[in-house]
């Protein structure tokens, strides 16, 4: 029996992650499926609309064998990053095979444009020209591939599924790459169709529309309870500007961009309008959400210095299946495979604990103290199929 890994967020999870997770089974049906689930917040920032530990209840009834979290100190990162602890995650089990989503399909497309990043002298030049023209990293990064190509990849799991590859390559990985074709708008906001985008349906719910037809039926119960929206947490992050004396201590935040959120912050009336006013050329949507969560969460560049490699693999849920391989990979793991948490075992965990804490901040007192005891006395959900 082999093993596949898939990374996502699940937030929530979709009739397009269930097309996703139905083609991996039919490529490997006999392999054990390995899920890298980001924690409470997403790569862009966001808070997941619920919470980690029902996403893997979903992940686990929708056929996934393992569930994996990827610490919130890798969740809500740029891209290659993100990308690079995912995969490592993965390797560090022994998965044999990863399948991504790609706009194009077209996986040895994707090899040679991370093969010139890495082995073309003139990239890393070409990227600081475009920098220095004004524009945004993935943009530049894009722009000098079509250059020193003539292949052009600009779309989001494109670029994504490049920062995973290069992640392999890059490490010398064993793990193989494959993609599938991503069947809707990454960011799109259409909600008639099926299959729509994770943004599309956080929006429709935000706005009391129907989405039932956009996802399991498994997973609408999960979508009647306490969510978790962006809007709800800009009144602790407009107090947290307002009153913090160093805002550029915090990871990701550039000296000067600090004082310009300083003064936006006084006449922004939402989380949304703040970071518009902030948005520019240089500084796109994505990375000023993740900055504003890096702020809410206290989330310091001296923190992110120290927690550059994986400390850990965390499992939240599994099969009989991810049990067994569980069992098979444990004593070869390279780094510590928990199913428990505890105070001071590891400042990584200890920031997953800060950044719960934060996460809970909307719901009531009871609730609050519910979600966070479960963050250290939760063992793993076992689902027998």
């Amino acid at each position: 029996m082999g093993s596949v890994g898939i990374i996502a967020e699940y937030n929530p999870f979709h009739n397009g992650h269930l097309y996703h997770l139905n083609k991996v089974r039919e490529m490997f049906p006999e392999d054990t499926i390995v899920l890298i689930l980001t924690s409470n917040f997403s790569q862009r920032g966001e808070p997941s609309i619920i919470d980690k530990f029902k996403k893997t209840e979903i992940s686990l009834k929708m056929g996934i064998d393992l569930v994996i979290e990827l610490p919130f100190v890798f969740s809500v990162q740029s891209a290659d990053f993100f990308a690079n602890a995912s995969v490592s995650m993965l390797e560090y089990l022994g998965v044999e095979k990863f399948v991504f989503g790609s706009e194009t399909n077209d996986i040895d497309k994707i090899i040679t444009l991370v093969d010139t990043q890495l082995h073309n002298e003139q990239f890393d030049s070409l990227v600081k020209i475009y920098l220095k023209m004004g524009y945004n990293y993935p943009t530049s990064l894009s722009n000098a591939l079509r250059d020193l190509t003539e292949k052009d990849m600009r779309l989001p799991n494109d670029l994504l599924g490049i920062s995973y590859v290069k992640s392999i390559r890059k490490n010398n990985y064993k793990i193989k790459p494959l993609c599938i074709e991503r069947t809707n708008d990454y960011h799109g906001k259409d909600i008639y169709d099926e299959i729509s985008s994770a943004s599309a349906i956080r929006e429709a719910i935000k706005n009391n529309l129907d989405i039932s037809h956009t996802v399991p039926e498994e997973v609408l119960p999960y979508l009647n309870g306490d969510l978790f929206l962006t809007e709800d947490y800009f009144k602790f992050l407009k107090y947290k500007i307002l009153t913090d004396v160093n805002l550029d201590q915090y990871h990701s935040v550039d000296e000067g961009i600090d004082k310009k959120m300083k003064n936006c912050i006084v006449e922004a009336t939402s989380f949304e309008d703040l970071i518009f006013k902030l948005k520019s050329k240089r500084y796109t949507y994505n990375r000023i959400h993740r900055m504003l969560t890096h702020i809410l969460c206290s989330f310091t560049k001296e923190e992110a210095e120290n927690m550059k490699e994986i400390e850990y693999i965390r499992v939240l849920g599994f099969s009989n299946s991810g049990r067994s391989f569980l069992n098979k990979v444990k004593k070869d793991c390279k780094v510590p495979i928990i199913s428990k948490f505890s105070k001071n075992q590891s400042s990584m965990l200890d920031l997953e604990l800060r950044a719960t804490s934060v996460y809970v901040s909307i719901l009531d007192e009871d609730k609050k103290k519910e979600l966070i005891e479960k963050e250290y006395k939760f063992s793993p959900i076992v689902y027998n199929k």
